[in-house]
């Protein structure tokens, strides 16, 4: 009997973790649902910029994360959100005139105008964030600290391995 018990684990192990890639697989389509609806997006630009839509708040985080790259054209922003220029110009024009971002000229080529997030864009991401770290608090506000840290390193792990599996020849980091 002994010898069928330790048949039996690696078996049992086997089971187990066939559930939880089921439940991850499963949680995970969950939160793609969430994400698609942009539910912290939402609720941050109600708290910041309620007249904002989010694709201007996509415009302003393409800005900001190409920004580090150097310099950020109405085309750039274009290919990161995935529309035409008309239409990015158009976003970044009203981003302009509504005070979130800036026209001047490249530092680089003069005849070329390029796009530079504000004060104001920056005051946005900085409540954005605040908003978002709320937004998680509230849901782990019951977890022990040690599931909150458990989860933060496993997530980020997780994260990170996506992040690696799935960038493809070309892609910036």
């Amino acid at each position: 009997m002994g010898q069928e018990t330790e048949d039996q684990v690696p078996d049992q192990n086997r089971e187990r973790q066939e559930e939880d890639f089921s439940l991850i697989s499963s949680s995970l389509g969950r939160m793609r649902m969430m994400i698609g609806r942009r539910i912290i997006g939402r609720i941050a630009l109600q708290q910041t910029e309620p007249g904002l839509e989010l694709t201007h708040l996509d415009v302003i985080d393409a800005v900001r994360r190409r920004a580090p790259d150097g310099e950020v054209t109405v085309g750039a922003i274009a290919e990161f959100i995935r529309v035409d220029p008309s239409r990015s110009s158009r976003l970044v024009a009203d981003l302009v005139q509504r005070g979130l971002l800036r026209r001047t000229v490249s530092q680089e080529d003069a005849r070329r105008s390029v796009v530079e997030l504000t004060e104001r864009a920056h005051e946005y991401f900085r409540v954005a964030d605040r908003v978002k770290q709320g937004f998680i608090r509230d849901i782990t506000a019951e977890w022990s600290a040690e599931d909150l840290d458990r989860f933060a390193i496993l997530l980020d792990r997780f994260v990170t391995g996506l992040e690696e599996r799935s960038r493809l020849p070309g892609d910036a980091g």
